[in-house]
């Protein structure tokens, strides 16, 4: 790293201010160190002592290891106002090139093409390690599949999510992702999945509660043309006024990649959700609504845009605010998503792995 060139990080807090970093780098250590934005910091001397702390740091210093040196260097009657200790780390961070930004990445979008909905899921998996390991660009990649599909969460209970009776019935298979969260009804046509495949740098000094707003920003951007106002609901719904029309999960890959993925309520037959879902009957029952609807269409109801032409404005958004290029899934990387689907996500091993 050079040692006479000045580097500069910024971040902005969600919620909160503008956090930058302007630095020198001499023997491997921090100097020259200048911490400023537009935040609120009291007293004065704060700054200094800020400042002080930081300068000395090895560049190789932990993001824990800065939080902990300036929060040491901070008097007790020290009060920071729209930005933290965890915010200079990311900061600082940042002009290291240690935590990136969405700038910093050349980004791809692929479009949807059908694949069996196994072949989905093993991709996420595949994607996501193949950016964390620096083989590929991280990209947006919008799912299509055709064959009617419940998949169920990384930590769900297979027997508590879904009615096998009900499943059987209506020709559902029933999947298990590697991410967290809920249960997802999929039918063809019916709801729209993208995910989303970056280096966790990208999320360095964010919460996992923050991150899920952070990579869905462009989102509700593309809702706002739409003429929705949409917002988050803690931890990982994406609502309206007139309620909820997705959620998101996410999955951290040792090795550096991850995946942030969502599903949206398009047009669901929430009369056949009742039957294959045995928590979806609950959630419907608890809120009052005991005898379903025949479909739940929020997003074909509330824009009234074809579900190839919200996909298109998706794609067009993300595009346009990252500079992100047309891309596609290398054959590799479908061969590498299909033996893994033999050797995972198909087994019953994995998909009973709770019961």
């Amino acid at each position: 790293m050079d040692q006479q060139q000045r580097h500069h990080g910024e971040f902005k807090v969600p919620g909160g201010k503008l956090v930058v970093a302007d630095l020198t780098v001499s023997d491997g250590r921090l100097s020259q160190v200048s911490i400023n934005g537009d935040f609120f910091l009291e007293p004065d001397e704060a700054l200094d002592d800020i400042n002080a702390a930081l300068t000395g740091l090895s560049t190789d210093a932990a993001r824990d290891e800065i939080v902990a040196a300036v929060r040491a260097a901070l008097a007790e009657d020290a009060v920071l106002f729209g930005f933290s200790p965890e915010a200079v780390a990311t900061a600082v961070r940042r002009a290291l090139a240690r935590a990136t930004t969405w700038e910093d990445h050349e980004w791809e979008v692929i479009a949807p093409t059908v694949r069996p909905t196994l072949e989905n899921l093993a991709l996420d998996e595949v994607l996501a390690r193949e950016v964390g390991a620096g083989r590929r660009r991280p990209a947006l990649r919008l799912w299509d599949w055709e064959e009617p599909s419940v998949v169920i969460g990384s930590f769900q209970s297979l027997r508590n999510e879904v009615d096998p009776e009900g499943a059987s019935r209506h020709g559902i298979s029933v999947v298990r992702r590697v991410s967290g969260g809920g249960a997802m009804f999929m039918e063809a046509g019916n709801c729209i999945t993208y995910s989303l495949y970056l280096p966790q740098t990208m999320v360095d000094g964010i919460s996992f509660t923050e991150s899920y707003p952070f990579l869905d920003q462009w989102v509700m951007q593309a809702f706002r043309q739409m003429g929705l106002e949409a917002f988050y609901v803690p931890l990982n719904d994406i609502a309206t006024e007139h309620g909820k029309i997705g959620g998101a999960a996410q999955k951290r890959f040792a090795g550096g990649g991850m995946v942030h993925h969502v599903t949206m309520s398009y047009d669901i037959d929430a009369q056949k959700m009742t039957e294959v879902l045995r928590i979806g009957r609950e959630k419907l029952s608890d809120k009052g609504h005991r005898s379903a609807r025949k479909r739940v269409d929020p997003l074909r109801r509330q824009t009234g845009m074809s579900r190839e032409a919200v996909v298109e404005k998706l794609m067009e958004v993300f595009s346009g605010r990252y500079a992100a290029v047309e891309g596609s899934v290398s054959a590799a990387e479908a061969a590498a998503a299909r033996d893994l689907v033999a050797t995972k996500f198909a087994t019953p091993e994995w998909i009973a792995r709770v019961p």
